[in-house]
């Protein structure tokens, strides 16, 4: 049996999850310049990222992190490249590349989920969150706190893709307002590209005590 508060731990992912961070501006910023589907798509990516975190917090990667400087290190620096690399991608865009972008989108909708995917599993913080988290929903004396972990981290990422997905369906309903101006969706382009890599910076600095 899995014994968990899960009212509370409802109530408590929920907030944690409407919070903006790099997973938000990562899913409206798809949806704003490709659609409702490419949104979406990349949201399915992050949530799937997030049962990755579920798998490594449930063998206690989380803990192994915290302690290991060298391996969180190594981990934080590899997330930091990859959204330093979209980043990039994105502030370097051109009005030209713009026109296809929607063609490019639709046939690899694959590429977005992966996009998703990897921007949470390169990032080792999420790692030592979950650690620190999923425990404190466990109700005293479960027969069984792994499965339980197991299930909340399954829940918290089912969660996200809930919370998400309606937020790109909402920025993709502004898709064809952008599309219709390229001037803004380039405007749009470089702005989530500098946030992007000013997140890579925060994540490449950050330590495993920070929040």
């Amino acid at each position: 049996m899995i014994e968990a508060h899960w009212l509370l731990f409802l109530l408590a992912s929920t907030a944690v999850i409407a919070t903006p961070g790099q997973d938000m501006l990562l899913v409206m910023s798809k949806s704003l310049a490709h659609g409702v589907s490419a949104g979406v798509t990349t949201a399915a990516g992050v949530s799937v990222g997030l049962v990755g975190h579920t798998l490594l917090a449930t063998l206690g990667l989380g803990a192994l992190l915290r302690t290991s400087e060298w391996l969180f290190t190594a981990l934080k620096l590899a997330g930091a490249a990859y959204l330093l690399y979209l980043g990039v991608r994105l502030l370097l865009t051109r009005s030209a590349a713009l026109q296809g972008a929607a063609t490019e989108t639709r046939a690899t909708p694959a590429a977005l989920f992966l996009t998703g995917a990897l921007s949470n599993l390169g990032n080792p913080k999420i790692a030592v969150f979950y650690f620190a988290f999923l425990p404190q929903f466990v109700a005293p004396g479960a027969t069984r706190p792994t499965l339980t972990i197991f299930a909340l981290g399954l829940l918290f990422a089912a969660l996200t893709f809930v919370i998400k997905g309606p937020v790109a369906v909402g920025a993709g309903r502004l898709s064809a307002w952008f599309q219709a101006r390229p001037a803004a969706l380039l405007w749009l382009h470089r702005c989530s590209g500098l946030v992007l890599i000013g997140l890579a910076l925060r994540l490449a600095l950050s330590r495993p005590s920070q929040n």
